[in-house]
């Protein structure tokens, strides 16, 4: 049996470190095609991806590769312990009814920016979204440090951090001075709500600044959920993030039981 990671055409750093991961442990790698649909694969392979969900849309099925991603809803449906900020998911209009400030972005794809809005009526989506999309509008707070962690079956597979005070800071999470905090808010995220995410997934966690005069650092949240087939790994150990890569855009045969209500449809 071969394995094969098929790889969405756009270039980034992260798929030519996942690429060089794959070929170093023995798999095949290919770059799917910009303009027709790409072959069926052939007997005997299991193909993985690794791209943009525009791209997938079109090729997943016919690669037979069933995408797992968080729901629409996960992270406003978390408890306050584990987000500290007011979380809602609603449709575009009444978002643009909401008073601002407020950061809005779209609950899994990138199909506006992810931002902090003077209010709701400043929110902008492109030509060509359905005509009422789900938008997540949230409190604004100020992310003092930012980290990317690829999850597992539950357990950090690799992290870095990739951002402090929203500038681009990455860092591998080992050996980081917050590794033992970070992965202590993970373990006790996961023991109230291990099954409400996919068994490969991005997980963003960062700490949050505290409103206080002395503008100190306060307590650890949740950022978002990501897909990891559509995930930078930023510092992170690539050959450990392809493990989570792999799980999560693989086969559809192979799916689990408990990711079953995960795939995309």
């Amino acid at each position: 049996m071969a394995d094969l990671l098929a790889l969405a055409p756009h270039r980034s750093t992260t798929v030519g470190l996942l690429a060089c991961a794959a070929r170093e442990r023995g798999m095949d790698v290919t770059v799917l095609p910009r303009d027709r649909l790409p072959g069926r694969p052939t007997a005997g392979t299991r193909v993985h991806y690794y791209g943009g969900p525009r791209f997938a849309a079109s090729a997943a099925g016919r690669l037979g590769i069933a995408l797992l991603q968080p729901s629409d809803g996960w992270l406003d449906a978390l408890p306050y312990a584990f987000t500290g900020r007011r979380i809602r998911c609603v449709p575009l209009s009444e978002a643009r009814r909401a008073p601002g400030p407020l950061f809005a972005k779209p609950p899994t794809e990138k199909s506006f920016p992810a931002g902090v809005y003077a209010d709701g009526e400043a929110l902008r989506v492109p030509v060509g979204a359905e005509d009422d999309p789900l938008v997540q509008i949230s409190d604004v707070v100020t992310w003092a440090k930012e980290f990317r962690l690829h999850l597992l079956d539950g357990e950090i597979r690799t992290g870095s951090q990739y951002a402090t005070f929203g500038r681009l800071d990455p860092a591998p999470l080992t050996g980081h001075a917050d590794e033992p905090e970070v992965r202590a808010f993970v373990r006790r995220l996961g023991a109230a709500c291990a099954d409400t995410l996919p068994s490969g997934v991005v997980l963003d966690v960062g700490l949050m600044r505290a409103d206080d005069d002395r503008g100190a650092t306060g307590r650890w949240a949740v950022v978002e959920a990501n897909m990891a087939w559509f995930s930078n790994v930023y510092a992170a150990d690539p050959a450990r993030a392809l493990d989570v890569v792999l799980r999560s855009a693989g086969p559809g045969a192979g799916v689990r039981e408990r990711d079953a209500p995960f795939r995309r449809p």
